[in-house]
């Protein structure tokens, strides 16, 4: 079994929480690209997983975040 751990990603529901430009600078300060990601990129992650080219990757948690995993705000 693997997982998937997505960072903040621009969609309608984000886009209901972080709705002032205040708000979406703190959420993008928190990744190291300094960017939330595009619901495809998310996608193309989960697709990988889905697809025979993970077929030996197993128990495993992939980090898809932009790098908020290791940034120091």
């Amino acid at each position: 079994m693997n997982a998937l751990l997505p960072g903040g990603t621009d969609t309608p529901l984000a886009e209901a929480w972080v709705s002032t430009p205040e708000a979406k600078a703190f959420v993008e300060g928190l990744h190291a690209l300094k960017r939330r990601a595009r619901p495809e990129e998310i996608a193309r992650s989960a697709l990988y997983l889905a697809s025979d080219a993970s077929s030996f990757t197993t128990g495993t948690a992939l980090l898809v975040d932009g790098g908020v995993s290791i940034n120091r705000t």
